[in-house]
């Protein structure tokens, strides 16, 4: 009798010593690898290079405060190069590991924050750049 009641209780320590340790949807390992995640500029014009380790990323959506911009038509996101242009910004996959982000200044009273999300599969990362207010 010890004998089923130890079995039984060193079988269930396991089970959940696996069930914690296991992934849940959407628990992705880092798969695109950005050299930098936030980025800081004055209010005046100002660009940036992000370089990534991973090549098989696309960008999926670009903000600027409350403003979305995603659907890019005519872009082949699978390409390793392409440019979405907008009002205030110009994003570039120039090769497979890197991205550059252009930023017009900033006439406004506020700061303005741009995010750019890009994704790989089932991981999903964002850059944000904050530019200051006029």
């Amino acid at each position: 009798m010890k004998s089923i009641t130890g079995f039984f209780l060193v079988s269930i320590s396991v089970i959940i010593l696996c069930s914690c340790s296991a992934k849940k949807d959407g628990d992705w390992d880092d798969i695109i690898k950005l050299s930098t995640k936030a980025v800081g500029f004055s209010a005046s014009a100002d660009s940036v290079i992000i370089t990534t380790k991973g090549g098989w990323w696309w960008i999926t959506d670009v903000s600027v405060n409350e403003k979305n911009y995603y659907g890019f038509a005519n872009i082949d996101l699978e390409s390793d190069t392409y440019s979405i242009k907008q009002d205030c910004f110009v994003v570039e996959r120039r090769n497979k590991n890197t991205l550059f982000i252009k930023v017009l200044e900033n006439p406004l009273s506020i700061q303005r924050r741009i995010t750019v999300g890009l994704e790989a599969g089932d991981y999903f990362d964002r850059v944000t750049i904050t530019q200051a207010a006029k």
